[in-house]
């Protein structure tokens, strides 16, 4: 277990995954990261790679061949390697190998990068095209927080406020985990969710180019939460298994196939191109109080 550590924040790190496994403040004694129980849900906060979310039938096709990927691609499950480490700094490192060439037909290298700054953890992807040949992929977030953070309060004391007043739909995801054709109404110029157990019973809700930049985690009655940080992830997930207590707050770079998905790579909604020898770097934070 990697643990990084400032004067404000403790933060473990799993090598499998680079999954983060702790989020502790010691200015305010408490857990912002959900435990993992897997009565609900037993992860953390899994990194989304090379896809986000579902493949209509689990496959693709590309340059004529047919290959299998399961639901958010194998990443959060592989052993990645420590490349670098600092008191307050870590980049774990996924390469591709033969293992992954059988379900990803590109050579990358996948950077995870934790980095501390006072109360805030940013995280940071950064994708290298390794190969010869031009690649597509997706990345993603999934981080799981405690709701709610404190014991004294119910999951429904807490709201989600966004930067932005937004007026956007939500993506419907089907029975089999694909984005229906149509949105429904949800955002009607507001920018704040009461956060209810129901509000997931029908799964997540997926959002498409949000004019938001910041969604606070917030209790009137309580002077803790969070505020959690992205730029340039055009898709936002929120979701939390049934009755569970916690809140994923899930910006992507790509979204799953939609219920008229081709199953051809380069159509697929949400890819990104880069070309051998280019990097794509994003990232996200999050800041305690």
């Amino acid at each position: 277990m990697i643990q990084l550590e400032n004067n404000s924040l403790k933060v473990s790190i799993s090598e499998k995954g680079a999954e983060l496994q702790e989020i502790f403040s010691k200015e305010t004694q408490l857990d912002y990261l959900w435990s993992g129980d897997s009565k609900f849900w037993g992860k953390k906060s899994p990194v989304l790679f090379p896809i986000v979310g579902t493949l209509k039938n689990n496959s693709f096709h590309h340059n004529g061949n047919s290959y299998t990927l399961s639901r958010h691609g194998f990443a959060r499950d592989m052993n990645f390697k420590i490349t670098e480490s600092k008191e307050n700094r870590v980049c774990l490192t996924l390469q591709a190998d033969q293992e992954t060439l059988t379900q990803f037909p590109f050579l990358f290298k996948l950077n995870i990068i934790y980095e501390l700054n006072k109360n805030q953890l940013s995280c940071t992807y950064e994708v290298i095209n390794i190969d010869i040949k031009p690649m597509y992929f997706s990345i993603g977030a999934h981080p799981a927080f405690k709701v709610p953070l404190e014991a004294s309060y119910a999951f429904s004391d807490y709201q989600l406020v966004f930067s932005e007043k937004e007026s956007a739909g939500k993506w419907p995801i089907s029975a089999e985990g694909l984005i229906e054709e149509n949105p429904l109404s949800f955002f009607e110029n507001t920018n704040e969710i009461a956060l209810t157990k129901e509000l997931f019973y029908g799964d997540a809700l997926v959002f498409k180019h949000l004019k938001s930049n910041t969604i606070e985690l917030k209790n009137s009655q309580s002077k803790h939460g969070f505020v959690f940080s992205w730029k340039d992830f055009p898709y936002m997930g929120i979701w939390s298994a049934k009755d569970a207590p916690f809140v994923c707050i899930e910006p992507w770079c790509g979204i799953a196939d939609s219920v008229n998905a081709t199953g051809e790579l380069r159509q697929k909604e949400g890819m990104n191109l880069l070309v051998p020898g280019e990097i794509f770097k994003r990232t996200w934070s999050v800041t305690l109080f």
